[in-house]
């Protein structure tokens, strides 16, 4: 550690001298690679992984597959409830069947005469008690039979009316939305199926695949490294002294170790805050040890690099290309 922070100081000294003597700002960093970590939406075995690890692949190509049983059963689960749902609306919008209708009239014919032959024997009891041959209570027994027929035809006259009027707005309103529910209940359980294969996001490299097939991984866990792009880019740190002079969009020469000819770059972006002693009250002296992370793209690199490799990178023109 103390070694590293001495040739970083070394570096930022020289740098700073070199900036005084109008010499290209340049910085040091490593290749790295834009990593796409996919993920297990389920916690089910692996049945079959179509890649290799180091193969190219593209974008929606399948990587590896999950066991698809248990989505495959809920997606059908969702399929036979949504159907239930759309008959049930079906029924209610076609309304009432003629038969039940002829039902409920028969049944309001057969109540309107028991309550006329109950009214009869009660007009026979009233008459039988003025001539005193029969007692009070067979008037009260007649009368309650009376009022009881009288409830059951308008019981039966109620039902008719329900049913020749049909169901009510607010009924097929509530079967019209159990079928938008169990619709959308039917999209989750395909999204849910769907997710169970895993593809590539992107146009990219199989950097690794963590799980053999058979494995379970929990929900969650890694099951595919993805390298986007066709090459790396440049990971550096910009000294303080620089930081004005390294702009989006700038052009630089990258020199990469093991390579006797520099590759083009263009800056991708800079971090706005330091990576290395991130304090506010800073004297002069301690501003040029600060560093700020800068992105810079591999322009026609022409070949693949690995990731990790140490670059030099050397400024140019603020907009031109090298």
């Amino acid at each position: 550690m103390k070694h590293f922070l001495f040739t970083i100081l070394v570096i930022f000294s020289g740098l700073v001298t070199g900036c005084g003597n109008n010499v290209a700002p340049h910085m040091v960093g490593t290749l790295e690679w834009e990593r796409i970590e996919l993920v297990a939406d389920a916690a089910e075995p692996i049945m079959e992984i179509a890649v290799h690890e180091g193969e190219r692949v593209s974008k929606g190509q399948e990587l590896l597959r999950l066991d698809t049983r248990r989505a495959l059963a809920q997606l059908e689960l969702a399929r036979g409830v949504r159907n239930q749902a759309a008959a049930r609306l079906a029924e209610l919008a076609r309304g009432t069947r003629a038969e039940r209708i002829l039902e409920a009239s028969a049944r309001l014919t057969g109540a309107d005469q028991v309550l006329e032959v109950r009214s009869q024997e009660l007009e026979r009891a009233q008459q039988l008690l003025q001539q005193k041959l029969v007692s009070p209570d067979d008037i009260d027994k007649a009368r309650a039979a009376r009022d009881s027929a009288r409830a059951e035809r308008d019981a039966a006259r109620a039902i008719l009316n329900e049913l020749q009027a049909g169901n009510t707005k607010e009924q097929i309103e509530q079967a019209r939305q159990a079928v938008v529910q169990t619709d959308a209940s039917i999209r989750l359980a395909e999204i849910n199926l769907d997710r169970l294969t895993v593809r590539a996001s992107s146009d990219a490299r199989v950097d690794a695949l963590p799980f053999r097939a058979g494995e379970r991984p929990a929900i969650g866990n890694v099951v595919a490294v993805l390298l986007e792009g066709a090459y790396p880019y440049a990971r550096v740190y910009v000294p303080e002294p620089l930081r004005v002079q390294v702009q989006p969009g700038n052009y630089a020469q990258v020199y990469v170790d093991g390579l006797a000819a520099p590759v083009r770059g263009k800056v991708r972006m800079v971090s706005n805050d330091p990576a290395f002693t991130p304090y506010y009250a800073l004297t002069e002296h301690d501003r040029s040890r600060l560093s700020f992370v800068a992105k810079i793209d591999l322009v026609d690199a022409g070949q693949d690099f690995p990731g990790g490799v140490p670059v030099n990178v050397v400024m140019v023109e603020k907009a031109v290309a090298p």
